[in-house]
Order: C-alpha cells, then sequence, then structure tokens
C-alpha cells in the first residue's frame, strides 16, 4: 500500500459519521469524557456523562461549535 492510501485510510475513521461507528454504542472513553466537560464548562452547559461514544462524539462536535474550540 502506497503512503497516500495508507494516509487516506488511517483518515477514514476521522470523517466517518458516529452513528455507523461498530463501537459506538460502547460507553464513551475516558477521553472523551474529559473533553466533554471541559468543553461543557466554557460553554455554560450541562452534560450528560452517560453518553454513548456516538453519542458522544456528537455533542463534542457541537459543543466546539459553540466554544470555537477545535474549530479551524
Amino acid at each position: 500500500m502506497s503512503r497516500t492510501n495508507v494516509a487516506e485510510n488511517e483518515n477514514s475513521n476521522m470523517i466517518k459519521d458516529p452513528d455507523e461507528w461498530k463501537t459506538g454504542d460502547e460507553e464513551m472513553t475516558g477521553a472523551q469524557r474529559s473533553y466533554l466537560q471541559t468543553l461543557a464548562d466554557e460553554a455554560g452547559e450541562e452534560v450528560d456523562l452517560n453518553l454513548t461514544k456516538a453519542e458522544a462524539s456528537k455533542r463534542i462536535e457541537e459543543l466546539q461549535q459553540k466554544t470555537g474550540r477545535g474549530v479551524d
């Protein structure tokens, strides 16, 4: 596999819809929980810490938009 194909394959998971993740219904990771709490604090919002991985990813994206954090 060429370097270009390896890079494309590595990035393919970054753009996959969380609803399509095979592990999306599992409990969110510790890193997600920590970042979600940070974003929620900055946005002045409450956060449900019992989200799945996919739900947490979506909520992180929403809060990134609201706070401007992690957005190019």
